[in-house]
């Protein structure tokens, strides 16, 4: 008898742990719904729907990928009154550094644009800088690096060190030259560095054309070095020293931001994250204070982004790297 009593106590006292689990996740799906809701009408602090400074980070390699360049095109309508640009970037392809320059100028067409140079804009990283209406820079950033480069390796050596030929039949001499397996032809030299001078005037089109620097004066920036945030400012490629809040000052001073609008992270997300998971679960963390958790959210709702390394590259590498 005693054992019969024994187990049917267990049973219940299962039965209630299973109703209070059960309980505890009914609770935490109506909490993480409530901060989707919350989040997507704007009533939760730390929401994008609410009037706010967006702030968009520029990176690491410029490919211009679609989800960047989504990003982009999405804060044209959205409720942020104006944008600030991140950026510390060494450059990428000029194809890539055109397209985000392009999407940025689109975007500025509508709500005014900041750029802040937090320790790097060179090359492509300066041409989407160029984009903003303002660019402000730390006395210690690196800045510019105006020009164009071209590289491919010469394996034909080594090649024919481990007694390897490859064989080929084109169409005409220049197709697919040069390639890694044959010396140059000056020809194909020739080929590349016509290239090469087109994108350089694009690019020093553009800096003048932005900058409102004359003939002399861009001479004197694009000859490939980089400059300090000092020497920048002196130059006429920045506006101003400073960071976000100097550049927040201008923003309320010259295009009329509201005071005190807070600073919100604009973020590219996965193609396959859930808007509502991702966005609640950083907002409500940011909210309860947890900085330092919203931030491990946002990181693991972003995905890494494949990058295309042929074509030319505005990408600026200290002396010395190969």
């Amino acid at each position: 008898m005693s054992t019969d009593a024994d187990l049917l106590a267990d049973r219940r006292s299962l039965r209630r742990k299973l109703s209070l689990w059960r309980l505890l996740a009914l609770a935490g799906v109506v909490v993480m719904l409530v901060g989707a809701a919350l989040a997507w009408s704007g009533r939760l602090p730390g929401s994008t729907a609410q009037a706010h400074i967006a702030r968009v980070t520029i990176s690491g390699f410029i490919s211009g990928d679609r989800r960047t360049l989504d990003l982009i095109k999405s804060l044209e309508d959205s409720r942020a009154s104006a944008v600030m640009l991140r950026i510390d970037s060494p450059g990428g392809t000029t194809t890539g550094s055109e397209a985000v320059h392009e999407a940025v100028r689109k975007l500025a067409a509508k709500k005014p644009v900041v750029a802040v140079v937090d320790g790097l804009a060179a090359s492509g990283g300066y041409i989407v800088a160029l984009g903003s209406d303002r660019i402000v820079a730390r006395q210690t950033s690196l800045v510019g690096s105006i020009g164009v480069l071209f590289q491919f390796p010469n394996l034909s050596k080594l090649m024919d060190t481990i007694g390897v030929k490859v064989e080929e039949v084109k169409s005409s001499p220049l197709k697919a030259a040069p390639n890694a397996f044959e010396p140059a032809s000056p020809e194909a030299i020739a080929a590349l560095r016509r290239v090469v001078e087109d994108n350089y005037d694009w690019f020093k089109r553009l800096v003048r054309d932005r900058r409102h620097l004359n003939d002399p004066e861009l001479a004197a920036v694009s000859d490939g070095r980089v400059h300090s945030g000092r020497q920048a400012v002196g130059l006429k490629l920045v506006d101003e020293i400073g960071g976000e809040s100097e550049a927040i000052a201008w923003l309320e001073r010259e295009k009329g931001v509201g005071k005190s609008l807070p600073v919100r992270d604009w973020r590219r997300r996965s193609e396959s994250s859930s808007f509502g998971i991702w966005s609640a679960g950083e907002a409500l963390a940011r909210a309860a204070g947890l900085e330092s958790l919203a931030v491990l959210i946002a990181r693991a709702a972003e995905q890494p982004v494949g990058l295309r390394l042929d074509a030319p590259l505005a990408l600026w590498q200290p002396a010395g790297e190969k």
